[in-house]
């Protein structure tokens, strides 16, 4: 049985080097090859500022990670383009374009599928298939920016699957993707989202990016909470505020926390009350999203003037908020739909 092949995508600058030393190459060689795959080259044979006898061996002992885009739907509404890509070993996963006034935004996934059966959610209906590799998160990014031929400015780790529960390869894909000698996207346009892992929020307040934090709260409180999230039942509301109060402290980043309106679940005065309270003092942002309806699901967007209400509540008391713009609603705008009916 043949050995795997070293996806030089996956690796970072410095694993490149060290594999280069090792080979008994100079170890610059490996900056050479970081700056090739990294921006985007799938071709080990036109990396022209490499021997010929070094191109022979990474194609022999390496390989560079090439999606397929399996299929995309475009919203006729506005220029949002949902992506269904098609893994090495068959998986599937899902990447949304949107494009606002200060550029373009890709959403990635981090899985194949997730485990944390979030109930109003289309990513995890089939359970979670498989990490990602640091090289399959980059390359949705790659992809989109060779066939839409846009420079994408933001990137949003939100699409399927739970990042922080592939905490070691979303922690590469975030150095490379932020190495200038790569896409060189700043960390502050860079986005984490996670349903709660308090253990791995303080991990990553460990390494100290400036990147942005993204909460999945969805309740004020842990009754409610439990209900449509399962990772509630091992971590309390409590439990995860104090994690994030750690983080706000170590990186001095505002923590934003999502909140999924549910029609007649959580969107009345009193919950938006109760938020508010828990959410006092904090270097925060609420950001509402009115529940897209989903198959498989029984969950129904509230109504405006209620969407309306519940922002005024938390303004009233002094908490930063917004409601999210609507993008993509003509096409399978929730997280996870696409790939499921494929």
């Amino acid at each position: 049985m043949s050995e795997a092949k070293l996806d030089l995508l996956s690796l970072t600058e410095e694993e490149l080097k060290d594999w280069m030393k090792e080979s008994g190459q100079q170890s610059f060689r490996g900056t050479q090859i970081f700056e090739w795959v990294q921006k985007g080259n799938k071709n080990i044979e036109e990396m022209s500022n490499l021997s010929k006898d070094l191109r022979e061996f990474l194609m022999k002992n390496g390989k560079v990670t090439d999606l397929t885009i399996d299929k995309t739907q475009h919203s006729k509404l506005d220029e949002t383009v949902k992506f269904l890509f098609q893994l090495e070993d068959q998986h599937k996963i899902e990447s949304v374009l949107m494009k606002y006034k200060h550029g373009y935004t890709l959403c990635i996934s981090t899985q194949a599928g997730c485990a944390m059966g979030c109930g109003f959610c289309a990513s995890t209906k089939g359970g979670l298939q498989r990490n990602l590799t640091a090289g399959e998160i980059i390359d949705q990014v790659h992809q989109v920016q060779r066939v839409k031929g846009v420079r994408i400015s933001n990137v949003v780790l939100m699409g399927i699957g739970e990042p922080l529960d592939n905490f070691q390869e979303v922690k590469k894909f975030l150095w490379n993707i932020h190495n200038p000698k790569g896409l060189n996207i700043s960390n502050r346009n860079l986005t984490l989202s996670t349903c709660g892992l308090v253990p791995e929020i303080y991990q990553l307040k460990e390494l100290n990016l400036p990147i942005n934090l993204a909460i999945s709260l969805h309740a004020p409180d842990d009754t409610l909470r439990q209900q449509i999230m399962p990772i509630a039942r091992k971590y309390s509301i409590e439990e995860l505020l104090k994690a994030c109060r750690d983080y706000i402290k170590k990186t001095n980043r505002r923590i934003t926390f999502e909140y999924a309106l549910v029609k007649d679940f959580n969107d009345q005065r009193e919950h938006a009350k109760k938020l508010a309270k828990i959410l006092k003092g904090m270097l925060c942002h609420v950001n509402i999203i009115p529940v897209n309806p989903i198959d498989q699901g029984n969950f129904e967007k509230p109504f405006d003037k209620t969407v309306q209400a519940f922002e005024a509540v938390l303004k009233e008391n002094r908490i930063p908020v917004t409601v999210r713009r609507e993008l993509g609603q003509d096409i399978d705008a929730a997280c996870g739909q696409l790939r499921n009916r494929n």
